[in-house]
């Protein structure tokens, strides 16, 4: 096999295999096993020039040819007598004192086998290089930064977050140091080999892979204990304000398009009528904002909570953002749901991607009568001086859900005032603790429901800047009953027709109740848990309706 240079990075050696994997056959020559032959002249001294290599002596009539179809002697053979034979693939180069032959390298799959380490990461690769099923072409991924230009960080910065974060662990390894800040291991080692220089490090021990354990000094203990007094924070390297606003830029909702398919797939567990469909579809392609707003029990959260998956499946978010000092704490795992990829698990990461962003699904963030107004704003805990992102910005690219709206702890006319201009100018400003105030997109379809009447709570100027207006009717008999044929299985009940139209004459066209579509769940649920406890078979009869619709309706 090849001797491979001293220290060969992880993207060149993906680089080298990815040649390999093109063209096996024809390899670049920087990539070529070099064999050394020693072709002596009769006089004992290096030929200056080297022969071609011996024609292969005539077969006999009739015998087969190869089966590779060339008339090739093998790679192999004895060089005792001072000479080397050579397939006519092979190119002989004049190397000054003695001769060289190239000779094409294997096939990386065959150079790989028998060892299982480089099997497997072949196959990684392999894998990574391909086409997989079901990739979609996205329009934001961020990529490896290569400079410390490129993060938008400064030493210092990062010299911060290393001694933190030490301080904490008392050693690691310099690839550990790395997996923390989320940073390239090539980009970071001189850093630490200058903080050793300052014996604010030491070395502790050998590492894997030419690395070392680094041990934090009493030193550089007293400098991380100023670092920690100013922000305890020690996590994965924040992002800056100018990438995440591209990144938003190009993944923005204002770029989606929802179709009549879309939606479908969308609302593929909900029972949703034509008429509706007719009406949230222009209202989401707006990417601007809706109230949905009927009686309560009629599916406004559920519609709302789906919108989001018309718009695509996951974008890209930074885990951190750094502004002038502050660290805003974006990533949430309470409302953002991260989409792994193994590509990027074991010694090399073969994702191509800035480990400080962090792919999620898009973001429905549901706020209901708990919303209070330091929830809109940048939140900084006093004690770790760690700062909180507000809920319109770990929304943003996504839907946020007012649910309840009217019913908030704080008065109406105060959210509204706090967002009428986002509303309108599609961004919103910040102020940091440090004073500082910054402007960003306001980029999510905010969506208010609620069971009031929306011109009772709020003014003409506000209705003007929430274009779309939809109430969520109560479903029609064929749907309410249809609503209980699809959960009566998945209740584990069986369905019976009859025990529906008994419940539906006598409980409700009786007692003129209307129909809720959040009602054939609820009283299938009732019915379910007396059939247990009576330890009667799970099916619906008169009898359990009758039970169930005393219970649901006793004060309704």
């Amino acid at each position: 096999m090849s001797s491979l240079p001293e220290k060969l990075t992880p993207a060149e050696y993906l680089e080298m295999l990815r040649a390999e994997q093109s063209s096996p056959t024809s390899p670049p020559e920087s990539t070529a096993d070099i064999i050394p032959v020693n072709l002596i002249g009769q006089n004992g001294q290096a030929a200056d020039v080297i022969a071609p290599p011996p024609s292969p002596p005539p077969k006999p009539p009739g015998e087969p040819a190869d089966a590779s179809g060339s008339d090739s002697a093998t790679d192999s053979g004895d060089a005792g007598d001072g000479g080397a034979t050579a397939g006519s693939d092979s190119v002989y180069v004049n190397s000054g004192r003695g001769g060289v032959v190239r000779k094409p390298r294997r096939p990386a799959s065959e150079v790989a086998r028998g060892d299982k380490h480089l099997t497997e990461l072949f196959e990684r690769v392999n894998a990574l290089l391909g086409e997989r099923e079901g990739d979609e072409e996205e329009p934001f991924r961020p990529p490896v930064p290569k400079t410390l230009l490129e993060t938008g960080l400064t030493a210092e910065e990062i010299e911060r977050l290393v001694m933190k974060y030490l301080l904490q662990r008392g050693a690691a390894s310099g690839r550990e140091i790395c997996s923390q800040i989320k940073l390239p291991f090539a980009m970071i080692e001189p850093l630490l080999k200058a903080w050793k220089q300052e014996q604010v490090l030491a070395h502790k021990g050998a590492a894997e892979m030419g690395d070392y354990i680094y041990l934090i000094t009493e030193r550089g203990r007293e400098r991380a204990r100023r670092y920690a007094d100013e922000c305890t924070y020690f996590g994965a390297a924040p992002v800056s304000l100018r990438d995440y606003l591209r990144a938003m830029e190009a993944q923005s909702i204002a770029h989606q398009q929802a179709t009549e398919a879309d939606l479908k797939r969308a609302f593929s567990d909900l029972l949703i009528s034509e008429e509706m469909f007719e009406r949230l579809g222009p209202a989401i392609n707006s990417g601007r904002g809706m109230f949905l707003f009927g009686e309560p029990g009629n599916g406004k959260t559920s519609i709302a909570e789906r919108i989001t998956q018309c718009f695509g499946k996951a974008i890209w978010i930074p885990r951190t953002l750094g502004i002038d000092g502050d660290i805003i704490r974006l990533f949430d795992p309470g409302v953002h749901e991260e989409v792994t990829d193994e590509a990027g698990e074991g010694l090399f990461d073969l994702s191509g991607v800035d480990q400080r962003w962090v792919r999620v699904v898009r973001p429905t963030i549901v706020a209901g009568g708990e919303l209070t107004m330091a929830e809109l704003e940048v939140t900084q805990n006093l004690q770790t001086k760690i700062c909180e992102a507000p809920l319109q910005l770990k929304s943003n690219c996504g839907t946020l859900v007012i649910d309840d709206f009217g019913r908030q702890t704080m008065p109406v006319d105060v959210l509204l005032n706090r967002w009428i201009v986002p509303l309108e100018k599609r961004y919103d400003f910040l102020n940091l603790p440090s004073g500082k105030k910054i402007q960003v997109p306001f980029d999510q379809l905010i969506i208010f429901s609620t069971n009031l009447e929306p011109r009772d709570l709020v003014d003409g100027a506000f209705l003007r800047r929430i274009p779309y207006k939809i109430q969520v009717p109560d479903p029609c008999r064929e749907h309410f009953v249809k609503l209980f044929e699809i959960m009566a299985p998945k209740m584990g009940l069986v369905y019976n027709e009859d025990a529906v139209e008994y419940l539906i004459r006598e409980h409700y066209e009786k007692p003129q109740r209307p129909f809720r579509n959040c009602q054939p769940r609820d009283l299938l649920l009732q019915i379910r848990n007396y059939c247990a406890y009576r330890e009667k078979p799970k099916e619906m009869t008169p009898e359990s309706f009758d039970f169930a619709v005393a219970n649901y309706f006793s004060v309704m």
